[in-house]
């Protein structure tokens, strides 16, 4: 596999994910590309859901739609509380967070120096 086949890879996930997290009304979705900051990923997806339940089913949709594309699911942390949810699907994390979650680790500010690849709703 080159990198270009790994790069359209993450992009063809972090696009999955994102429409998962649509699918469910995931807010403020956020994809940024971190190839230059990390070498265990290549983008990461922030999004934010306004209760457990909602952060929980975001997640759960973000598995089945990867498990459907045959895309493997490295781990899953945080749906137990559902506070945020971690869905780590390889060259893509997917973090899924209640709003007052994601304020106070302000993820965005980690990632701030990669290239925003996609900001959505």
């Amino acid at each position: 596999m080159t990198t270009t086949d790994t790069l359209l890879d993450a992009e063809a996930i972090a696009a999955l994910s994102v429409e998962a997290l649509e699918d469910v009304k995931g807010e403020d979705i956020r994809v940024f590309d971190t190839r230059a900051l990390s070498p265990l990923f290549d983008r990461v997806v922030v999004a934010s859901a306004q209760s457990t339940r909602q952060t929980k089913a975001l997640a759960q949709r973000v598995i089945q739609r990867a498990k459907e594309a045959g895309i493997p699911i490295v781990g899953v942390e945080g749906e137990a509380l559902g506070e945020w949810v971690l869905v780590d699907l390889g060259s893509v994390v997917v973090h899924v967070m209640q709003p007052a979650v994601r304020a106070y680790y302000r993820l965005e500010d980690l990632w701030q120096h990669g290239a925003t690849a996609r900001q959505g709703t």
